[in-house]
């Protein structure tokens, strides 16, 4: 393993360099690309450095909004448990940042991920001084994780996925990848084929602990925050309560242009059919504000912007309002599914009640999306006309649609209490 790491830090910095002038482009578009931008080289204020010293921390590290998402739930939760709990919680992007600073508390520090750089990852490790490291989904770092280890951290892995595209291309350095992996004091698996694709990589069975999804889990919906009530805000752009609301979550370039093509052949016989629109990323809001706009439509935007007469589109320029958004939606579309590959979370949307669709590229989240197509809980659209018609069908059926909404509901049912499953194997780690 030290060879392999030695190898991989002689290759980390040249593929960094290589890549740098995209993940800067990238920074740009997000937005705040200078924010704190020291902390991805360890370097922190006063501020941070006497908040951190005379305490213990639990250092939880999440890439981005979906996986803060989750390290937000599971870190309630644990502190029902234990009040005292004190968390310093990583993400690598500025919306992910964003997300978690809005929880930011006396108990909860945010802070960007360092660089997998050993000099670095020992800078942020001594302002820290965790006492045990949590990772969410797959974000492993060879560095960080043999430092933590040569510092006797605990290391583990919650809510682990492995996709058959990943195991493939892990199984090429096979050898490397079970010696990284078995570093971890325990792996908790989301689902059994999750757990035998880990095995097959090398990873021993002792430490793959199946604990299901804290993302899917439906026994913790409605024991945080309570949804926020949005529909003010669609009463003050003249959408009435009956209107119908189609909604696209998460949405990736070509599928916002989709739905609202959608939108204008549907509403000359479904009067009052309203789109709302919140993209991944919302820093792509002005550009397609601009493009919708240019198609003929009325478009309001979240926040800021000019007034806007009887718009026909809400674009949401905001991050962490999706969960509430789903609430106003009568239909739902999954973004990252038509026009992009991977696919987008519906777990928020099945648990709101509404009905789902999305397009045929949900690998991120295959098995769920197979068992909600296989029970009746969601629509496959291929295309823009299926996508059409499956609107259509549905904005005309409400039988079918709490049909839908509850054959989906069904499906989280495996994952129900995957919360309290992790908690009880962190607590194994104290």
């Amino acid at each position: 393993m030290t060879f392999l790491r030695l190898f991989y830090n002689l290759c980390f910095p040249v593929v960094l360099v290589m890549m740098l002038p995209s993940i800067l482009l990238r920074m740009v578009r997000r937005g705040n690309y200078r924010h704190k931008f020291g902390q991805r080289f360890g370097m922190y204020s006063r501020r941070v450095l006497d908040k951190l010293s005379g305490h213990r921390w639990t250092w939880v590290h999440a890439v981005s909004v979906g996986e803060v998402m989750i390290a937000l739930k599971l870190i309630e939760a644990v502190r029902e448990r234990q009040p005292d709990l004190r968390v310093v919680l990583s993400t690598t992007t500025s919306t992910g940042y964003r997300l978690a600073h809005r929880r930011k508390s006396p108990f909860l520090e945010p802070i960007y991920t360092p660089l997998d750089i050993p000099g670095v990852v020992a800078r942020a490790l001594n302002a820290a001084q965790p006492d045990r490291l949590i990772l969410v989904e797959a974000e492993v770092w060879p560095n960080m994780m043999a430092a933590a280890k040569k510092r006797g951290l605990p290391v583990i892995l919650i809510n682990a996925r492995l996709s058959p595209r990943s195991e493939r291309r892990y199984r090429i350095i096979r050898p490397w990848a079970a010696a990284l992996f078995n570093q971890l004091d325990a792996l908790c698996a989301q689902e059994p084929a999750d757990a035998r694709r880990w095995e097959r990589l090398g990873v021993r069975k002792e430490k793959i602990r199946m604990t299901g999804s804290v993302k899917f889990d439906p026994a913790r919906e409605g024991l945080g925050p309570p949804p926020r009530d949005l529909r003010p805000i669609l009463e003050n752009l003249g959408v009435s309560v009956s209107a119908p609301v189609l909604l696209g979550g998460s949405t990736f370039e070509g599928e916002e242009v989709i739905l609202a093509e959608c939108l204008r052949d549907l509403r000359a016989h479904i009067p009052g059919l309203f789109l709302i629109l919140v993209p991944r990323h919302a820093e792509r809001a002005a550009s397609l504000h601009a493009r919708l706009s240019d198609m003929g439509f009325q478009v309001a935007l979240r926040q800021g912007g000019e007034p806007v007469n009887a718009p026909e589109i809400l674009l949401v320029n905001t991050t962490g309002e999706l969960k509430d958004w789903y609430a106003q939606a009568t239909v739902v579309f999954m973004g990252k599914s038509l026009t992009a590959r991977g696919g987008q979370n519906p777990a928020e949307a099945i648990a709101a009640g509404r009905p789902v669709l999305f397009g045929p590229n949900m690998r991120n989240f295959a098995s769920l999306a197979r068992q909600m197509t296989e029970s009746g809980g969601a629509i496959v659209v291929p295309d823009a006309q299926a996508l059409r018609s499956a609107v259509e069908e549905l904005l005309g059926d409400p039988v079918r649609r709490e049909t839908m909404a509850a054959a989906a509901a069904t499906c989280l049912n495996v994952h129900r209490g995957a919360t309290a499953r992790t908690i009880a194997v962190l607590e194994e780690f104290p």
